[in-house]
């Protein structure tokens, strides 16, 4: 949760400086890996050390922001999915983007998971916030009689996982042919 109270909202700008900080550790992460030096993130971001610091007392409290934050944006993308397709392209446009994730992601996403414990607030928070999203899909393409009634939420998202490390290396064909016969075996 960022911010210091909890009951408290953060101010305008102390929320700005806490999103320029995540956009820029997910920035560094990707590009150099975990070892980047806060203080690189801090003038990168354009804030102070005490800045970073006060909203990231630890590298871990940065690195469980922005596993958090990709999270959020990957669940968002469910859930407007859903909102603005029909079931079956909703799932269909979900599971692509859920595996070009994990091929553009993956190493970000190895080492953000490495690094915060399974057990924590924040991952299993996000487990349950992708598990939600995709269970939406899920459901709404059940409901039109679209894919079989013995799937669920979570095996979507594992399949996607799955094709997503399988094609990291593949070409775009591959990928889209592999999507495919996943999609096919989701069918009623």
């Amino acid at each position: 949760m960022p911010g210091g109270d909890a009951g408290r909202p953060m101010r305008a700008d102390a929320r700005r400086n806490y999103e320029r900080i995540v956009a820029t550790a997910k920035e560094l992460f990707t590009a150099h890996g975990a070892d980047v030096p806060l203080d690189d993130i801090a003038k990168k971001a354009e804030v102070g050390a005490g800045t970073l610091y006060r909203h990231f007392p630890t590298r871990e409290k940065l690195f469980e922001a922005v596993y958090r934050d990709e999270i959020e944006v990957l669940a968002d993308r469910a859930f407007a999915l859903h909102d603005e397709l029909p079931p079956w392209e909703a799932l269909e446009a979900w599971l692509t983007a859920q595996v070009t994730w994990v091929v553009e992601r993956h190493k970000l996403a190895t080492f953000l998971k490495e690094s915060i414990d399974s057990g924590s607030e924040t991952f299993q928070y996000c487990q349950k916030r992708l598990r939600e999203a995709t269970g939406v899909l899920v459901d709404a393409a059940q409901d039109a009689g679209l894919i079989r009634a013995d799937i669920q939420g979570v095996d979507v998202l594992r399949l996607g996982h799955g094709a997503g490390m399988a094609v990291r290396n593949c070409s775009p064909e591959d990928g889209r042919r592999v999507l495919a016969v996943i999609l096919d075996g989701l069918r009623v």
